[in-house]
């Protein structure tokens, strides 16, 4: 997938939470920002690694996610870059998420946010948390999938 043939330009990434959970499903979901954040994030500047979502009264919000202050506007104008944001779902979603959120103890954690067609968009996957055993085994198959590629590469 090309970033730019399709719209899509990947502007943060959370590679660490595909290493601590297991993700069960994705859904692609806005988020409501203010002009300072919007131009932060497509400068890049957006970091969404211990960043988690709730479900309070009916509505999903982004918690922990660091945008930096943008750096030309003023002090006064700027944003809190650790604020909680709220994110833009489809109710039956969150009314989904809800069950599994609190029945099942599930997590929902950003993995990836980008820029499609100008809006800044989030993928927020349902994670369960992995266990030290499952984390082992990961890194076992991927260093066994690497070999078996460079075997297969210098034959």
């Amino acid at each position: 997938m090309s970033d730019q043939d399709d719209g899509y330009r990947l502007v943060a990434d959370n590679r660490q939470a595909r290493f601590q959970y297991e993700i069960l499903e994705t859904y692609e979901v806005g988020v409501e920002l203010r002009g300072t954040e919007v131009k932060s994030i497509r400068q890049g500047k957006a970091n969404l690694r211990d960043g988690f979502a709730l479900i309070r009264n009916g509505e999903a919000w982004l918690h922990n996610v660091h945008i930096s202050p943008h750096s030309t506007s003023s002090q006064i104008v700027n944003h809190e870059p650790r604020r909680t944001r709220k994110l833009l779902m489809h109710s039956q979603e969150i009314r989904k998420l809800i069950g599994q959120v609190e029945q099942k103890g599930l997590t929902l954690v950003p993995l990836k946010m980008y820029l499609k067609r100008g809006w800044v968009k989030l993928t927020l996957g349902l994670a369960k948390g992995k266990k030290l055993h499952d984390k082992r085994e990961d890194l076992k198959r991927k260093q066994s999938d690497r070999e078996i590629q460079r075997v297969m590469k210098s034959q």
